[in-house]
Order: structure tokens, then sequence, then C-alpha cells
């Protein structure tokens, strides 16, 4: 009996290397691997689930799941997490110089429905304690006009927002006409070394450390998805896949670690993998997949959605993952 024939798109990823380059084969399955950027990955997945596996955004995934659109289902496996204080710009000559300076302010935002987004304004509301509805919200592409909503959004009706469509958030930003801007890639004039921009956390590295200490939240950007036909006609898969995608990751870990060899083209890897080990992880698993060890970012992060009104209800964490993938225990929903 010959494998399963199966196609994951997903991004280039030293975690999930392995598997696309068949060195960790899913038993059972004869994988095609596709790498694309996350953008073009999730847009076109999420609009027609051109491929049997896929990483998909969280923000993207779970307002579908929230709204009764189940053509996917969800593994517990996280191929990107990323803080997102880093992502925060403003006018160096304005007048935001802290995250409570943002109340009453002009705020440009590419996607509601974009994952970093999501925690971005979550940090704003429940760490820094501004209610969104007294920011006037900006709504379109970075560095180029026109981005569009994928999802369709509850927005809570006390949220002011504009969508602009003949101008970019980088256009606004450098013109004045908002004073920050929360995104996951950095504006083109902060590329460019624009002096009229900077971040609004410089040293983010210490202010997300920080925020994880006090929050417990590590930010999960992407999951990945099966197509649900897939899925009901081999449930097993969602297992199967789990376990090469944990295989892959362990095994980059492992070169993480490797102080006989530098795999990556930075020093004192191993000293920083052992770092965030420790802070992040309590010196247990590293990056961790699966329910239990990622309940405490997942839960608040539904909490988010749901409070922004990219999630239509609030979900449950074990609704938005496979059956097979949940925890060894007598899990109801």
């Amino acid at each position: 009996m010959s494998d399963l024939r199966l196609t994951l798109a997903i991004g280039d990823y030293d975690q999930t290397r392995d598997l696309a380059m068949g060195q960790v084969r899913p038993q059972g399955i004869d994988l095609t691997v596709l790498n694309f950027n996350p953008e073009q990955t999730h847009f076109r997945f999420i609009k027609k689930q051109e491929w049997e596996v896929s990483e998909l955004s969280m923000g993207m995934y779970c307002s579908a799941i929230s709204e009764g659109k189940q053509p996917f289902i969800a593994i517990p496996v996280f191929t990107s997490r990323v803080f997102r204080l880093s992502g925060f710009y403003v006018r160096t000559d304005g007048s935001v110089r802290k995250p409570e300076d943002l109340a009453g302010k002009r705020v440009g935002c590419p996607k509601l429905s974009q994952t970093a987004t999501i925690y971005a304004r979550g940090y704003l509301s429940a760490t820094v304690g501004i209610p969104l509805s007294t920011i006037k919200w900006f709504r379109g592409g970075v560095n180029d006009p026109g981005r569009v909503e994928t999802g369709n959004l509850r927005l809570p009706p006390d949220i002011d927002i504009q969508w602009v469509k003949d101008r970019s958030l980088d256009d606004l930003l450098l013109a004045g006409d908002i004073d920050a801007m929360f995104t996951a890639r950095p504006p083109r004039s902060f590329l460019q070394g624009d002096p009229r921009v900077q971040r609004l956390f410089p040293d983010y590295p210490a202010a997300e450390a920080a925020q994880f200490r006090a929050t417990g939240v590590f930010p999960i950007m992407h999951t990945v998805a099966l197509r649900r036909d897939a899925y009901e006609a081999n449930r097993w898969i969602a297992r199967n896949l789990m376990a090469a995608f944990t295989e892959a990751k362990e095994r980059s870990v492992a070169r993480l670690k490797d102080v006989g060899a530098a795999h990556v083209p930075l020093p004192w890897v191993p000293h920083q993998v052992e770092q965030a080990q420790n802070l992040l992880f309590g010196g247990g698993e590293y990056w961790p997949y699966g329910i239990e060890a990622n309940r405490r970012t997942l839960e608040v992060f539904l909490q988010f959605a749901f409070e922004q009104g990219v999630c239509h209800r609030l979900l449950r964490v074990e609704e938005i993952f496979a059956e097979e993938t949940w925890p060894e225990m007598d899990v109801k929903i």
C-alpha cells in the first residue's frame, strides 16, 4: 500500500527544514513541501485551500472558525512565535514617547485580523490600560496602498476605524496624519533609515522580556491547518504530521544548541538558546508544540481576538485543534 500523498505550503523555517528536505518523513505520508512567504501562503489557503496542509495565521484561522466556517482544522504546531513590541513605530518629533501616550491618538495597522496587531492591541488594553475605543484607527497597506481585510469581522460599536485606500500607512506616518503604526513588518521608511521614524521601544528585547515576565504570554503567530476533507478522510494524519513537525523542530533545536559548530551565522547562539529556554519555558522543552504547554498564550490570544471583534465568539482552545492532538485525557467540547 502506497503512502498518502499530501502537499504542505509553509514558510522557510529552520524548525521545519528537515521536514521540507525529506530528512524527516511523516509516517504513512508522501509529503510534497512548497515554500512561500507567509502572506501568500495564508491568503491562498484561507481563500481557496489550494493544498491539503498549510501554515496559517492564527488571527485569520480563528476568525473563520468563530464565524462557523470550517473548511480546515488546525494541529497545535506553532511555526512562528514573535514578540511584537518591536513593531510599534512612531514619529521622532511626535508626542508619543511611551505607551501611555497612545491614548486618544491616531494609530495605523495593516489588518485588524493580522495576528501581530491582535497582540499589539491586546497589550494596549490589557497591560497599558488604554481602551481601544479611545484611539482613532486607520487600516491599510504598510508600504503600499490597498491592502484589504481578509476576514469578516464583528467590530465593537465603539471602535472608530477608517480604511485608507489611496495611501500607505508609511505615507500617513511620514506626513504626520497618524501618530503611530503597529505592524509585523517594518515600514519602508524605517528600513531606509529615515530620521523621522523610530521604534517606540528602542530596546525592545528588554521590554518584551519584561512583558513576558508579567504575563506569561509568548505570542503565537502561525499554526498548521489541514484541509477538512483531507482530515476527515484520514484523521490519523493529524497526529502523524504533528509527530513529524515535532521531530523536525527537535533536530533544529539540537543544531542551535551545538557548541561545536555554528549552524547560523551569529555568535553565542547556544548561550542565547539556553537563556531563552530558562526565561520562556522554565528550563523545560524548548519551543514546545501541543496544547497544554501553550494554553496560557492560546487563551489570552482567543480572549483578545474576541474582545476586538476579530472572532465572532469566544473560542475554547480545544475546539480549534484536531481531536487527535488533544491532551491525553477525556476532553469534552
